[in-house]
């Protein structure tokens, strides 16, 4: 079951962080390619590309919303969510993206 779907069944502290966050409005960036972007990914997500993240980063300063990074697996959502948090952005790793479909 993805995260989204287990809404309103128990949940880890970190689900309870990213639904808060969506509360808040967050936004999901996908930071995978945008071939396996294409491929599938979490319906209303952005794709900003882990080598793109560090230069687009003043960009989603500028939203002013809660950010949830997510790839394939975790590892470039976790590198995504360092490089975002070192530029003073509020961001939470989620994982892989099929984990919050």
């Amino acid at each position: 079951m993805g995260f989204l779907g287990g809404l309103f069944g128990g949940g880890s502290a970190k689900q309870d962080e990213i639904i808060e966050m969506i509360s808040k409005g967050g936004i999901i960036i996908d930071v995978r390619s945008a071939a396996e972007f294409a491929g599938g990914n979490v319906p209303g997500s952005k794709n900003i590309p882990l080598n793109t993240i560090g230069a687009k980063a003043a960009n989603i300063k500028k939203l002013n919303k809660p950010i949830i990074v997510c790839c394939a697996s975790g590892m470039r959502s976790s590198q995504a969510a360092s490089i975002l948090k070192g530029k003073g952005i509020e961001v939470v790793n989620g994982g892989s993206w099929r984990s919050l479909t």
